[in-house]
């Protein structure tokens, strides 16, 4: 059976990720995401208003005109998790393919959302839900079996795909952590990893998140940063002034650790912005999480401005606002508190909880150095780097390979300069570039059984 592999984004950016893999006649494709940085630089641009060929241009969307290059016939459109770099796409060009939508339950239901957010494409594809260690048969040959293996990362109800092939597994390994002991659902499932490795012709190929792979040692698990979190607040837990927090709307276990902590030092949380809103609801409504009966969640402005108002009425010391924000967003919540746009009043003492690092892209760091400008103009004192990374450091990566034992390899998730590291890493245990360890770019196809 002929493999191939077209490599369509998120091979020259951290971003609009999107893989396609062709077993003989079926293909499936993984991820369709927005690169989020194109989207900021264009922060008077409704994207949402903009043809997807317009998208294309402006590098916000996949360009995903090589799929013409694939004799096949797309069978399902697997989005790994949650975030919009790898779902953000899905409702511009999902109607381009006769496929159904395979995702986790969390996951599926953020697409959802999505694409009821922008009708302009008529988004119609079907979207079922798969939980992880389910598998799916594509296409009709009987040969060909698509398998999500649970990981962990900074969302919940993430896998990694597996497609089964007589030639051999693909893994499609982005984004995840080697989590033993996460704060919400299973540690990544390293046994079903290894049993893959070793099963029928073992892995043909690993598609692989290389991030953190200039970090030495291992990622620490999201228990490592819900306890310096605890630290942090609980040192502060004497302040009679305000206390606001902020980290990724779409990481419920922080979430839910600022939310246990705030109840603990004696403050009310309350939840600020859409994406806060829309994550953090979406999640107790599939029973991931059980907040507390009391507290809100505001997406909309008017509201948000109304519950500020009630907090400098009542008293800041009495609350603790878990807002957006945290790379410095233009429009976010705690950007427009940086700048004197809401109720809320920030005072020379008062202490602002990043539980996030910068995302290392020029954009978000000239963002976030603004913001903490222009709270530090107000007075407010800035606790930095609460935080433990979703992606796998170089111990993480030894341990997959180890594990998959891997025929080839595709590194992703970088540009090229950021796939050095990996590189280098996967030299030292016997791959050879341009023999079994392919770099490459968007656009580009990879057979590899012919």
């Amino acid at each position: 059976m002929e493999i191939e592999i077209a490599t369509i984004g998120g091979y020259e950016e951290v971003g609009r990720q999107m893989t396609a893999v062709r077993a003989g006649d079926d293909v499936v494709i993984f991820d369709m995401g927005l690169n989020l940085s194109q989207v900021l630089i264009h922060d008077n641009v409704e994207t949402e208003r903009m043809h997807s060929l317009d998208l294309i241009d402006m590098g916000a969307i996949p360009d995903d005109r090589v799929m013409s290059d694939l004799e096949g016939d797309v069978k399902a459109i697997v989005p790994t998790h949650g975030h919009l770099d790898h779902i953000g796409a899905i409702s511009k060009l999902a109607h381009r393919y006769n496929a159904p939508v395979v995702a986790t339950p969390f996951t599926i239901e953020l697409v959802k959302q999505q694409i009821e957010g922008e009708q302009k494409f008529g988004v119609e594809n079907d979207l079922v839900k798969m939980d992880a260690g389910e598998t799916m048969s594509i296409g009709d040959s009987g040969k060909v079996e698509l398998e999500f293996v649970n990981v962990t990362h900074s969302i919940i109800d993430a896998i990694n795909p597996v497609l089964h092939t007589p030639e051999g597994a693909v893994v499609y390994g982005l984004d995840k952590r080697m989590d033993h002991t996460p704060v919400i659902g299973d540690p990544i499932d390293m046994e079903r990893f290894r049993e893959i490795g070793r099963e029928g012709n073992g892995v043909l190929c690993y598609i692989e998140d290389c991030t953190n792979a200039n970090k030495k040692g291992r990622t620490p698990s999201e228990k490592v940063a819900r306890e310096h979190l605890r630290d942090v607040l609980y040192s502060i837990e004497d302040y009679d002034g305000g206390i606001v927090a902020t980290t990724f709307s779409s990481h419920i276990s922080r979430v839910t650790s600022l939310v246990e902590f705030a109840k603990d030092i004696g403050r009310q949380p309350v939840l600020l912005g859409r994406s806060m809103e829309k994550y953090s609801g979406t999640a107790e409504r599939l029973d991931f999480v059980d907040f507390p009966d009391d507290l809100g969640m505001f997406g909309h402005r008017k509201s948000v401005d109304r519950t500020f108002k009630r907090i400098m009425n009542e008293g800041k010391e009495n609350y603790l606002p878990i807002v957006t924000g945290h790379q410095g967003e233009p429009r976010a919540m705690l950007t427009r508190m940086a700048r004197g746009e809401t109720p809320y009043e920030l005072d020379d003492g008062d202490k602002v909880v990043f539980s996030a690092r910068v995302i290392p892209e020029p954009t978000n760091e000239g963002q976030r150095y603004q913001a903490e400008k222009l709270l530090g103009m107000q007075g407010a004192r800035v606790y930095d780097d609460i935080h433990v990374s979703g992606h796998l450091n170089q111990e993480g990566h030894y341990e997959m390979l180890d594990a998959l034992q891997p025929q080839h390899i595709i590194p992703a998730h970088q540009d090229m300069s950021g796939y050095s590291s990996y590189v280098n890493l996967c030299e030292s245990e016997g791959y050879q570039l341009g023999r079994d360890l392919h770099v490459t770019r968007n656009g580009n196809l990879i057979q590899l059984v012919d």
